[in-house]
């Protein structure tokens, strides 16, 4: 693991598309902004996480497709 020191406003670069600027510190609370191109999601790792374990949950179901509860706001619809 690669670790930096910066101050507020200083950014560190990733690759020729991704800065990471650090926007406030308070405390032991660092707010971070995140300039990166459309297709490069950015997630909080808990969120990532909880993706990636909801992807691999998905790709492991083998049941039918009708049996799965729908998602909100599409109760009711029917499946083809």
């Amino acid at each position: 693991m690669l670790v930096l020191s910066r101050q507020r406003d200083q950014t560190v670069m990733i690759g020729d598309e991704i800065e990471v600027t650090v926007v406030d510190v308070r405390g032991d609370r660092v707010r971070l902004g995140f300039k990166a191109p459309a297709e490069v999601p950015v997630h909080r790792k808990e969120v990532y996480d909880a993706i990636r374990r909801e992807n691999e949950r998905a790709a492991a179901f083998r049941g039918e497709v009708s049996r799965m509860p729908s998602p909100p706001g599409e109760a009711g619809r029917e499946t083809a």
